[in-house]
């Protein structure tokens, strides 16, 4: 019954009296020996290739810090029987004229001339179309309707056979379930974009601009970016982009849609200035999905207003499509450091002892001759205290015995 009670005062004697300290063991094995290298080898290759090499962990980092400005080029004439001849110009198509990191270019429209507050006709849709005035509430505002509805039920002029509710609202109200194809401003696949980006590493104190310091004025009239060609130039043409993102620049300038200008700043400043140049690459941020046909592309509504000779407002209503451009820079930038490289180093040693580690299991615990080697491995000291005290206490012993006789 005594013996459970001195189990756990013997685990606690052990836990507290007890010390355990390497030793080192000598194994002659070519298997232990040769799979020790293997995996010193392995982990001075990470340390060496990946630690260093590839991901510089001998440099301090530094996240950038950038602004960008863009300007827009590009005229395009359009010659309609709603609009006759006409001219567009980057005010007209640029809305509105600055965005922080990116532009909205206007690529196609439906435009509905001539406003006027007052009683009209609303646009027939299944909610909308009626047999009397009984089928219209006077008041009533829909989540899609053009006005507020006078409880008239009138003749829809397009279509005299079609009746709809009568609404106070900017008359004639607007019909956009044709959106032109091909787009109203084609042309605008030819317009460029001249992208300005300043860019700073805040602890390093480096600063440095897409225009890079070799490229002079008329260079820069002249020239339009290239990936192979001119890789430096920042004047883009639009349909260039569209394409370099796997798009056709017709189809998506006709419902519109959101373009991704990336610009990456990855630089080595242990390298010269010269070397940190930008990288640009171009994706469409609002993948088109054929399985997903709703609300496609990106569009919106602005208006401009007029006031005639007899003091009446009027406006020009313009549904807007088109693509816009959002300019995303992001990159880092190392440069020698010895905190991080001492780091580093000291992480690589210490990895070393993974070897041994798992050396020791695989002897000890899988070998055939692993009680041999756990015998050879672990050796059992009593406190040697206790041990000179035994033996004085023999040797007194004796003394007095000898006495004795």
């Amino acid at each position: 019954m005594a013996a459970p009670d001195r189990q756990p005062c013997g685990f606690l004697y052990g836990f507290l009296f007890e010390y355990d300290t390497p030793r080192i063991v000598l194994i002659r094995s070519r298997k232990v020996g040769l799979m020790n290298r293997l995996v010193q080898l392995a982990i001075l290759a990470y340390v060496i290739g990946w630690v260093f090499v590839w991901e510089k962990g001998y440099q301090e980092m530094d996240s950038v810090v950038s602004s960008v400005t863009t300007k827009v080029k590009g005229v395009a004439v359009t010659n309609t029987s709603e609009l006759g001849l006409r001219i567009w110009d980057v005010a007209d198509y640029v809305i509105p004229p600055q965005e922080e990191n990116s532009v909205f270019i206007m690529t196609n429209l439906i435009i509905t001339l001539n406003q006027t507050q007052g009683n009209c006709a609303e646009h027939p849709d299944e909610t909308t179309i009626c047999q009397s005035d009984k089928n219209c509430t006077k008041g009533y505002i829909g989540t899609h309707s053009n006005g507020v509805q006078t409880g008239r039920c009138v003749p829809y002029p397009k279509d005299t056979t079609i009746k709809t509710c009568e609404v106070f609202a900017w008359c004639p109200v607007e019909n956009d379930e044709k959106v032109p194809k091909p787009a109203f401003l084609k042309d605008a696949e030819n317009f460029t974009l001249l992208v300005k980006n300043n860019i700073w590493y805040p602890k390093f104190n480096f600063t440095k601009r897409n225009i890079l310091p070799s490229t002079s004025k008329a260079q820069l009239k002249n020239c339009k970016y290239n990936a192979k060609t001119d890789p430096a130039c920042p004047i883009f043409r639009l349909r260039d982009m569209v394409e370099a993102a796997g798009q056709d620049f017709q189809e998506m300038a006709v419902e519109g849609g959101v373009m991704g200008l990336q610009i990456n700043w990855d630089c080595d400043l242990d390298k010269p200035a010269s070397r940190c140049v930008p990288k640009y690459t171009f994706r469409r941020i609002d993948n088109k999905d054929s399985a997903h046909t709703v609300a496609p592309g990106y569009n919106f509504r602005f208006a401009k207003y007029y006031k005639s000779p007899d003091d009446v407002d009027s406006r020009t209503l313009i549904k807007a499509y088109g693509i816009r451009f959002d300019i995303m820079v992001f990159g880092k930038a190392g440069k020698f450091d010895i905190i991080p490289t001492m780091i580093n180093i000291g992480s690589g040693l210490a990895l070393f002892g993974v070897a041994t580690v798992l050396c020791d299991i695989i002897v000890l615990y899988f070998m055939k001759k692993r009680y041999y080697y756990r015998e050879k491995k672990y050796k059992y000291v009593e406190d040697y205290e206790l041990e000179a005290n035994a033996s004085y206490g023999s040797q007194s012993d004796s003394r007095d015995f000898h006495g004795d006789r």
